[in-house]
């Protein structure tokens, strides 16, 4: 595995730290008035979702690993594992629910996500960018709203609130980003 500078560490990077596997959160790149600069990193376990903040010096050698990630079909949800099938070579493998956070509901059934594994050991998932919803509640089109912001609620088939435009109307399509949580445009 490579080894790279501890100044040389990213958000997203999976780095093997102290025994175990972290992905790097957020890195903040100090340089005080007295001593050497140094990475601030708050990492999380792959494994057991724990965080760790550390500090790392640029003269620190830390493991980047590399995760390989699969393409996998979501079959269905039991006892809160997602069972999800690799579309190759038909295995199917199990992942806690919790592993997709907030972003839980916009997975639907059939869907193809990324999945990572480091060995044979899958560690992590996430749901595609662009979702297509179902709007099932929000209010109707008023006409002469046009002011340049406004925007109305409306719940989702999944059960997920987000703030639409005021022409989109009930039974329309939408495609929801799922990293910001919001609406992106008509599908």
């Amino acid at each position: 595995m490579p080894k790279i500078n501890g100044n040389e560490i990213r958000p997203g990077n999976t780095l093997e730290h102290n025994g175990g596997l972290w992905a790097a959160v957020k890195v903040d790149h100090v340089k005080p008035g007295k001593g050497g600069a140094f990475a601030q990193v708050e990492m999380r376990n792959l494994r057991n979702g724990s965080k760790l903040n550390e500090r790392f010096r640029s003269a620190d050698k830390v493991e980047r690993v590399r995760l390989e990630q699969k393409d996998q079909q979501f079959l269905y949800e039991s006892d809160g594992m997602l069972v999800f099938m690799d579309t190759e070579t038909y295995e199917q493998i199990e992942l806690p629910s919790e592993l997709l956070g907030d972003r839980r509901p916009f997975l639907q059934d059939g869907m193809t996500i990324q999945v990572e594994f480091y060995d044979d050991e899958a560690l992590n998932a996430a749901v595609p960018q662009k979702v297509t919803c179902k709007i099932v509640e929000t209010e109707p089109v008023v006409k002469g709203q046009t002011a340049a912001n406004s925007f109305k609620p409306a719940v989702l088939d999944n059960g997920v609130k987000v703030m639409v435009p005021p022409f989109v109307g009930q039974d329309e399509m939408i495609i929801v980003d799922t990293i910001s949580m919001e609406y992106s445009e008509r599908a």
